[in-house]
């Protein structure tokens, strides 16, 4: 029988909280930490998965175009949601066993859900002969256009020709898709997503290293945790739709309007007090701070990413609204331990991430670690990582 395996990894958003689905610019890196995934084709006549994994006490099995019993937010949903998009696309699938091993902390902000999403599919399409076809080929020629299609498995949305599905009820862009499948080693990389494509990649200077400081408030995209996490995309479309009724014009995102007339963009959210703070959040970390924190790494100038970093950090707090006081907690604190630069790694609850220099990255982890687990000993799952940027997915042989 026929095996196939994938290693995904993780992502670090260093700047860009929010823009990918606007359409604007992220600075982002893959990380060293990441989701392996194993597919075995079976013996059966029903296209039936059956996946396990070392961080879930029990596995799940999927129906492909069945009613899932999973509900939002757990893992069998996701690959519940993959396993039907692609029967939709490209076919029936052969029935397989598939075995999961995360070395991602789950819910932690550097989407481990979509490096589950990610490895399922293309373990999938692989097993399945999908990846060989014409159709596959058509529909993503490369990396960045095959990020862009499995950020659309997930969030549900139609691909060129490709009928969208449920999704897993997320309404998110292709960011993290992107920096999974098309990260470099030691590099981060500036993308737009309107239109979709890399903008530059710069060099993470040798003696540097992310610090990346898990709350312990779990990002999960659930219940509450899925309506703050939909309320900064539905607000995005709310804009945008205010603009396409003024003007008459259909730009399809944030940032084509704003190149027409940022002025008048800003003139139809004027008696709306919510979606002039959207609108300003994306117009100053799209604009303003991903290119200025691209350069700043560029020139490996540490005064540069500090002061990008808290005007982000302060953005995503006063104008988009994603902070919870654990996470603002965490970067006093790594500003208080020396860290030149710190600021908000993504998900409502999630991470933050410090940059310090390679030699002291532990001793300051552990630190950071003791002296946030101190001021909230309840939350016992919050943990520390140091890393850097790290290369793509890869198929294993």
């Amino acid at each position: 029988m026929t095996t196939v395996a994938w290693r995904v990894p993780g992502r670090l958003e260093v700047f860009g909280t929010h823009t990918d689905y606007a359409g604007g610019d992220v600075l982002v890196c893959a990380i060293d930490r990441g989701v392996t995934v194993e597919a075995r084709e079976v013996a059966g006549t029903e296209p039936v998965l059956i996946a396990g994994s070392d961080a879930a006490k029990s596995g799940v099995v999927i129906h492909p175009a069945a009613p899932t019993p999973y509900p939002p937010g757990h893992w069998g949903r996701y690959l519940q949601t993959v396993a039907d998009r692609l029967t939709a696309n490209f076919g029936p699938l052969r029935p397989a066993e598939l075995r999961f091993t995360a070395e991602l902390p789950l819910a932690s902000g550097m989407s481990s859900s979509s490096a589950l999403v990610v490895a399922a599919a293309l373990a999938l399409a692989d097993l399945n002969g999908f990846s060989q076809t014409d159709a596959w080929t058509l529909a993503n020629p490369d990396r960045l256009q095959l990020a862009g299609y499995l950020a659309c498995v997930e969030n549900g949305k139609s691909w060129g020709a490709l009928a969208g599905a449920l999704g897993v009820g997320t309404l998110g862009g292709s960011e993290d898709h992107t920096a999974m499948l098309c990260g470099q080693a030691d590099r981060l990389s500036q993308y737009r997503f309107d239109p979709l494509s890399l903008v530059q990649t710069v060099t993470f200077p040798a003696d540097w290293a992310f610090v990346v400081a898990v709350s312990g408030v779990r990002a999960e995209k659930t219940a509450a945790a899925l309506a703050d996490y939909n309320r900064a995309s539905l607000a995005t479309a709310e804009v945008l739709r205010r603009w396409q009724e003024a003007t008459g014009r259909q730009d399809p995102s944030l940032a084509a309007a704003l190149r027409v007339d940022a002025e008048r963009l800003t003139a139809v959210v004027a008696d709306s007090p919510a979606l002039a703070r959207r609108l300003a959040h994306f117009v100053v970390e799209s604009t303003e701070l991903v290119p200025a924190a691209a350069q700043a790494f560029a020139q490996a100038d540490r005064t540069a990413v500090a002061e990008a970093a808290a005007r982000s950090h302060r953005a995503a707090a006063d104008l988009l609204g994603n902070q919870v006081p654990q996470t603002n907690a965490l970067a006093d604190l790594a500003h208080a331990l020396g860290a030149p630069a710190a600021s908000f790694g993504a998900g409502f609850g999630g991470s933050v991430w410090a940059l310090v220099s390679t030699g002291e990255a532990e001793a300051f982890a552990a630190e950071w670690l003791d002296g946030y687990r101190a001021r909230f000993p309840e939350l016992s799952d919050a943990s520390v990582l140091v890393t850097r940027p790290g290369p793509a997915a890869s198929r294993l042989d």
